[in-house]
């Protein structure tokens, strides 16, 4: 049951708001004195305070009434606090309402505004506590898996990425295949590389190919080497990637451009552990780890007839999927920040700037954020980066009669505005922009913000 203390010198005010908070399903506890106040805290479970201002024969100075105020705030700085006052000058309690607390009602007070503002403050108090438990936990969980996952410089803060590496943690130190998906510039060779950072190969090579990037008479000669003179330019014998990868690692991207001729011989490798150079009969060994990557969809391909069904299974032992940066928006912020440490004179992000980048599309994923964040540090020439250095196209505008519901992601400020409209009541706000408030509440992280402020 939510808890709220009152404190105050007259036993008849303690008695009559006892009373109106317990018909109300909220639990009242009651101190005379702030000293009496301050061990009830002490004791805990207190989910809002309403403390008098006026604790001594003097009604009009307020002294221990603001030194009780101020001691509650130096214990409990999350703790909401609303003052009740029978001055008719209300200065003093307006600067404490500057200073922290969370509002204040003269005496006598309305029954019905005092009893909504205790309920719209003990919903945003569960909300804050709700926000940084959760925060809590993540930061827990991501502590652990920095304590035992060598992360090779990999800068996140979504759960999306979270939850993928606790995954990769697990499969690292196997030999399994990992076949890792996901859009280009994802970051799919970084993960590939935790993956041999942290696999008992680590101290071996990590040799990767991009299957897409050369052509397909070139594809095995890469793979699998080649003797002096098996075609035409090969002047000397050269080992292929298998051999240099030797005792470590193979990497093997966009797996999905890889002809058949190359798909069969692969298939061949990774049954038997051997293979021969073109131009050759000598049959030569090999111990790798293959981890493929694509974009593609490799089961529609097998359904086409257009990658082999036997070595889709033989490399999808175990899929890491990435998920497109527009879909672990926690990232981009965190990620903008440190390609911008790599500058010589790193500048800071406006407001405005973190908004368009909180907002844009990021069809190029992580590749494409890291080009823009180099572009905005040279535009910016040491000051502040501005949307218009980050050369982002403009995300449509509503229309005034429209509201935040009609985008697929509200903006940060379309979340200020629906909080501010009510009040600061998140279940609300969460109506009003056709949210769950568990939805608004993932967004409210996801953008920073504290339902406290």
């Amino acid at each position: 049951m939510r808890t709220v203390l009152i404190i105050d010198d007259n036993p008849g005010v303690g008695e009559a708001l006892s009373l109106l908070l317990s018909l109300h399903d909220i639990e009242p506890r009651y101190a005379a004195t702030p000293e009496q106040g301050l061990a009830l805290l002490a004791q805990g479970d207190i989910d809002l305070v309403i403390q008098d201002m006026n604790f001594s024969a003097d009604t009009t100075s307020g002294t221990e009434g603001v030194a009780l105020f101020k001691a509650i705030r130096a214990r409990y700085s999350d703790l909401p606090v609303i003052l009740l006052t029978a001055w008719t000058r209300l200065e003093a309690a307006v600067e404490l309402v500057k200073a922290g607390a969370a509002d204040y009602l003269a005496k006598p007070w309305d029954d019905a505004k005092l009893l909504l503002t205790v309920e719209n403050l003990l919903e945003l108090s569960e909300s804050a506590a709700q926000l940084r438990r959760h925060r809590q936990e993540r930061q827990v969980r991501r502590q652990a898996l920095q304590d035992r996952l060598d992360l090779q410089g990999l800068v996140f803060a979504s759960e999306a990425m979270q939850s993928t590496l606790e995954l990769a943690a697990q499969v690292a130190r196997t030999d399994l295949p990992v076949l890792v998906s996901g859009p280009n510039g994802c970051g799919k060779e970084r993960l590939a590389a935790v993956l041999h950072a942290n696999s008992a190969r680590k101290k071996g090579p990590f040799v990767a190919l991009n299957c897409g990037a050369l052509p397909a008479d070139l594809i095995e000669a890469e793979l699998f080497g080649a003797d002096s003179g098996a075609f035409t330019g090969a002047h000397k014998a050269r080992e292929g990637r298998f051999e240099a990868a030797d005792g470590g690692t193979l990497f093997l991207d966009e797996i999905g451009t890889l002809p058949l001729a190359g798909q069969v011989k692969l298939l061949r490798v990774l049954e038997t552990g051997r293979f021969e150079r073109l131009g050759s009969s000598r049959s030569r060994e090999t111990q790798v780890r293959i981890i493929s990557a694509t974009n593609a969809d490799l089961k529609a391909m097998v359904a086409a007839g257009s990658f082999r069904e036997d070595l889709y299974y033989r490399l999808n032992v175990f899929e890491l999927r990435l998920e497109a940066l527009a879909q672990r928006r926690e990232d981009i912020l965190p990620l903008a920040e440190h390609f911008l440490s790599s500058l010589a004179a790193p500048p800071r992000l406006s407001e405005a700037a973190r908004d368009a980048l909180l907002n844009h599309s990021w069809p190029g994923n992580v590749r494409e954020l890291k080009n823009v964040m180099a572009r905005a540090g040279l535009l910016a020439a040491g000051g502040p980066i501005q949307p218009q250095h980050l050369g982002l196209e403009r995300p449509s505008q509503p229309t005034p009669n429209s509201s935040a519901r009609n985008l697929d992601e509200p903006s940060r400020e379309a979340l200020l505005q629906a909080l501010g409209k009510a009040g600061g009541v998140v279940s609300r706000a969460a109506q009003d922009l056709g949210l769950s408030r568990q939805a608004l509440y993932r967004r409210m992280e996801r953008y920073g913000l504290d339902t406290a402020a």
